[in-house]
């Protein structure tokens, strides 16, 4: 009985000591080390999705994203993407994409920024703004876990001035890892064929469509889009990949939303 509480009372003190050098070191302007974070961490990404509809002032909201929340998290070495409609629509959107090494770093993050006091003195008057008289609706949050395909983003070229965001819902977890599956052994050399170019894929942990998972392409401009996506649909690699019994009733409900790069976007 000894013998087992030692070998316990060892594994625990070793996991401590793992845990508090990969959580536990900060920079000297005390904010989180993601570059440590991603030697401990898996290989895998994560991506956190924020898609806000907005109800108010998007100039108010732009400002507070470009001047407090985005150099916040660049304290804490996590890159953002920020995004638009492409095309105009009743209800404007802003879609955020943050890049994190793991799951760790992301709930580090997520706290030291809440404490950051340059954030919170640079946000104060869009908080004591948009309190009475909202900016945006809520936001819905999507947490995924990069591809073993791609584990790691791809950056794209500077000539991008669209991109595309895709949600494919499925019926059933097994559906949803068949299609996961389908992407990893052939569907995303094929989108490299065609021209659709690939920037992350995850599949969601967390969110308000579950199962399901994410992807963001990137063109060109919208020719370049329409050309890589008819060349995807007659492409003979994806008529023989559709019909194959073990990718039957995977993604059913698919969700495409054409966006724009902000000028404030750092993908």
């Amino acid at each position: 009985m000894k013998h087992k509480v030692f070998i316990l009372s060892s594994f625990l003190m070793t996991f401590m000591l793992i845990f508090s050098g990969c959580c536990g070191s900060k920079s000297k302007e005390g904010s989180c080390c993601a570059s440590q974070d991603a030697q401990s961490c898996a290989k895998k990404q994560i991506y956190e999705w924020r898609i806000y509809t907005l109800s108010g002032d998007d100039t108010a909201l732009d400002d507070y994203f470009q001047k407090a929340l985005i150099p916040a998290y660049n304290r804490n070495n996590i890159s953002v993407g920020a995004f638009k409609l492409f095309n105009a629509e009743d209800k404007d959107q802003r879609y955020l994409l943050f890049v994190y090494p793991c799951l760790m770093t992301y709930n580090k993050v997520r706290q030291a920024v809440w404490n950051d006091a340059e954030y919170q003195r640079i946000a104060r008057s869009f908080f004591d703004a948009s309190a009475p008289n909202p900016a945006y609706s809520l936001f819905e949050t999507y947490i995924c876990e990069a591809f073993d395909k791609m584990p790691q983003m791809r950056i794209p070229d500077k000539s991008r001035t669209l991109f595309e965001y895709r949600n494919y819902g499925s019926r059933n977890e097994d559906a949803n890892k068949r299609k996961i599956k389908m992407f990893n052994t052939e569907e995303i050399d094929l989108f490299d064929k065609v021209g659709i170019n690939s920037v992350c894929y995850g599949e969601v942990l967390s969110g308000t469509r579950m199962p399901s998972l994410t992807y963001l392409t990137w063109y060109k401009d919208d020719d370049a889009y329409k050309a890589a996506w008819d060349a995807f649909r007659v492409h003979p690699d994806w008529n023989q990949m559709r019909v194959r019994p073990e990718y039957s009733n995977t993604a059913t409900n698919n969700q495409g939303t054409k966006l724009s790069p902000m000028p404030y976007s750092q993908f």
